[in-house]
């Protein structure tokens, strides 16, 4: 599945917040969006589906018009994680089973139960089904989250700030989570970040924002020193470390 995003812009109250917005995604590849607080990350994600409606510019996924379909259509095709989702007493598996709403008509079928026994299997959950969600981790929680995203069967998968409020070890078993689901599962993968390093060493290609607009985009070979401290700045110093590049904040 491929995402064709090109001349978008959006206003808010009158403000841009993005304008000029063009970028590609490959069908297994994951993208990380990139930039300083405020510089547009979450609207993007909130534009790809069609949660706002950008002022101008086309989003195509596959070569289908998205800001032309109905809600349930796209909810079709791909899927949101956001950044803060709201907990209550239903276990794991019936948060799961909530991501078969775009298919379900007036009862849930056989299928459906089915469905969400096997993204449970697939992703070893099975300790976690029977758990109140607000009862879980951070990560337990995320992964949860992850899988109704999945049952959903999209293409295209969009994360804002996977990573958020979680320790070392979460953030590295979501991350990793995440890359064995979009290489093993034909999906795509679009992910908000504020850990550069973390996105370097899971993300396959990297969409820098500034100043409303794409400053950079590409593979792990534009990640530089002059990049970064243009983004975010900040001097900073890029090193290889096992033949990846890791950022470090400060200069020699």
């Amino acid at each position: 599945m491929i995402l064709d995003v090109a001349g978008l812009s959006f206003r808010y109250n009158g403000r841009s917040v993005l304008e000029d917005v063009e970028f590609r995604v490959n069908r297994h590849e994951i993208l990380a969006i990139l930039g300083p607080n405020g510089v547009g990350k979450t609207t993007l994600l909130r534009c790809i589906n069609t949660l706002v409606r950008p002022h101008s510019g086309t989003i195509l996924l596959d070569d289908r018009d998205l800001l032309a379909m109905r809600r349930d259509e796209v909810a079709r095709l791909l899927a949101y994680v956001p950044q803060r989702s709201e907990t209550g007493p239903i276990t794991a598996f019936d948060a799961i089973l909530l991501g078969r709403r775009p298919h379900i008509g007036w009862d849930i079928r056989r299928e459906d139960i089915l469905k969400v026994h096997a993204i449970i299997e697939k992703l070893h959950l099975g300790d976690l089904a029977l758990r109140p969600i607000n009862s879980m981790s951070g990560g337990e929680l995320q992964k949860v989250l992850i899988a109704r995203a999945l049952v959903q069967e999209p293409g295209l998968l969009l994360l804002d700030e996977p990573t958020s409020s979680l320790d070392l070890k979460n953030q590295v078993d979501i991350l990793a989570f995440l890359r064995m689901i979009v290489k093993g599962h034909s999906l795509t993968a679009i992910l908000t970040m504020h850990d550069i390093n973390q996105a370097i060493r899971f993300a396959d290609r990297f969409l820098f924002l500034k100043d409303m607009r794409v400053f950079a985009a590409g593979t792990r070979e534009i990640i530089t020193p002059e990049l970064i401290g243009e983004v975010y700045g900040l001097p900073v110093t890029v090193v290889k470390v096992n033949g990846m590049p890791y950022v470090i904040p400060g200069s020699d």
